[in-house]
């Protein structure tokens, strides 16, 4: 005999929340970090450079390359994006706002998916809320509604979502895809074509982005777990095996796909066996998915009786458990650990969704309070150091910024000040609206969560934007490079430089960059302080005498050598 479902959930708790508000909400969080910015170290810029290099027709589509290196990730759909809207978008347009225009879209489906995976898992019978004797309880398809409100705010609330998923790197496109496969399984008892097509194209997306391990393992795992699910009112068991058997046939054709274009690399690196690198992946768990994992564990607790005797049958529960198990493993056995964590948030967001009808009010409040202390903090801190860098006033904030940040200038403009002010008010209603006694939606519980951190993200993204683009660009360093140099340099040896700095060079200094040999004919040379000290002909100046020793005026790892050829 089943367990009854720990949801009591009566029709007045599933008021949707207002359309435009929500897609308000999504575009609030999505702009920010897409606009106005310069590309950022390290991957960031990186990304930038290969999808640079196949726009202007100067490396191989199917073998990208930057200087001559390969990207430490074996992905090419990321870099093929970037490039098409590179040579479609008009040359009035910066390059790099271009590149960005592709993996908006990409976060604005990730986002959808998530909703749209969640609404579907909530429509499943084994995860509808109690039924009353009298009638009076959540209908079907208002209460799918609102676990799936509930899980995009949870989704956007994550503290690790932020940086990584408005970045032009194949972390974003491997998000994307991930969710769009979770949606794709989760819609697969109830639709054929759309779940079907989506599949196709996440495993495929996957596949081409540099993960198709994880394609591999989620297809077959999300196979299995949709065939072993009980059947629908719109489904048999001959239409579940047909549909799953094709996820599998996918799957492997993905697979041999990679094989063929030799996109399998081993990556496993296990953990070391010190407690200071449990810690930093502790710490990693901890901070990266606050605060949908307390919520994903009180549904595991809340919901255990079901999960047990669903014996793999509840696709609401198993299906996100499985997502994140795989995203959990690869983060504790590959080196890019936060960008494979990335990959566990919808299905965690979704996970934690289905707490949301079993909170008490306690615990509710205990959310809201501790929410509300945290972002208002983060905000308050933002505004006192923008105002200290503007006045002055209080004086040690800005003397921090200029010890941190040698060299940065700050100044005043009125249009992010505006967005910031707009957003600051947005969020002191938002409160207004959450303290009220009279709140009832299930999804409020993880309003201010996701508020507060849209909130930063803008203030970061408006009032902080210049500090950023200085400590976390190599614009300045590039300046105080070609500073030395003459208008035009003619093309400039490297020597050392890794992939991020050349495609700073190139893109920052618009400089022709050639590695040094023995036949390069360019008049200067810049090189890596360690790697020109290795190189004999350098460091006992034979051809090149050293005109400057330089670096980031904000980051101690970046030291280059500028050289200039003795005639």
């Amino acid at each position: 005999m089943n367990q009854p479902t720990p949801a009591i959930v009566a029709q007045a708790a599933v008021k949707r929340l207002p359309r435009l508000a929500l897609l308000l909400f999504c575009l609030a969080y999505l702009l920010p970090g897409f606009l106005g910015r310069v590309p950022w170290k390290y991957n960031d810029i990186t990304t930038f450079g290969y999808m640079a290099e196949l726009a202007r027709g100067t490396s191989d589509w199917w073998q990208p390359t930057l200087g001559g290196l390969r990207p430490d990730v074996d992905a090419l759909l990321p870099y093929w994006l970037g490039a098409w809207a590179m040579q479609l978008a008009p040359s009035w347009l910066p390059p790099d706002l271009v590149a960005r225009f592709p993996f908006m879209a990409l976060l604005a489906l990730a986002l959808m998916a998530t909703w749209y995976g969640t609404y579907y898992l909530a429509r499943s019978p084994k995860a509808q809320p109690v039924a009353f004797a009298f009638g009076g309880e959540a209908q079907p398809t208002d209460y799918a509604r609102a676990i799936a409100d509930g899980a995009l705010l949870a989704f956007i609330a994550c503290l690790g979502l932020a940086q990584l998923a408005h970045e032009t790197t194949p972390a974003l496109t491997q998000l994307c895809f991930t969710a769009l496969l979770f949606y794709a399984t989760a819609a697969l008892p109830y639709r054929p074509w759309a779940p079907g097509i989506s599949a196709g194209v996440a495993l495929l997306g996957l596949t081409l982005s540099g993960a198709p391990a994880m394609a591999l393992a989620l297809g077959l795992g999300s196979a299995s777990l949709y065939l072993l699910a009980p059947p629908t009112d719109t489904t048999d068991a001959a239409q579940k095996k047909f549909r799953a058997t094709g996820v599998v046939a996918l799957a492997i054709a993905c697979a041999v796909l990679a094989s063929t274009l030799n996109l399998w690399r081993w990556r496993i690196e296990l953990p070391q066996a010190n407690l200071a690198e449990w810690q930093s992946l502790g710490r990693l768990f901890l901070w990266f998915t606050w605060p949908a994992w307390p919520l994903a564990i009180l549904t595991l607790w809340r919901w255990r009786r079901q999960l047990v005797s669903a014996r793999f049958t509840g696709l609401h529960l198993w299906l996100p458990i499985w997502f994140v198990a795989v995203a959990s493993v690869a983060t504790l056995t590959t080196s890019a650990a936060d960008r494979s964590l990335l990959l566990a948030l919808p299905a965690l967001a979704a996970l934690a969704a289905f707490a949301l009808p079993t909170l008490s009010r306690s615990v509710g409040a205990l959310i809201d309070w501790f929410t509300l202390i945290f972002f208002s903090g983060c905000a308050l801190v933002i505004w006192v150091i923008w105002i200290s860098l503007q006045t002055g006033v209080p004086a040690k904030p800005a003397a921090n910024v200029a010890r941190l940040a040698p060299g940065f200038i700050h100044s005043f403009s009125f249009t992010p000040f505006v967005i910031a002010v707009c957003a600051t008010l947005v969020w002191i209603w938002l409160v207004k609206w959450r303290v009220g006694r009279h709140q009832k939606p299930i999804w409020k519980s993880v309003v201010l969560p996701a508020g507060g951190a849209a909130l930063c993200w803008l203030l970061l993204m408006t009032l902080w934007l210049p500090m950023l683009d200085f400590a976390r660009s190599y614009a300045p360093m590039v300046k105080l490079v070609t500073s030395v140099m003459p208008p035009s340099p003619g093309c400039v040896a490297t020597l050392g430089l890794n992939r991020s700095q050349i495609a700073a060079f190139q893109f920052h200094g618009q400089l022709e960059l050639q590695t040094l040999d023995a036949g390069t004919p360019c008049h200067w040379l810049i090189a890596d302080i360690g790697t020109a000290n290795r190189r004999a002909d350098i460091s006992q100046g034979s051809r090149w005498q050293l005109r400057r020793s330089l670096g980031h005026p904000a980051e101690r790892r970046d030291s280059l050598q500028l050289y200039e050829r003795q005639p």
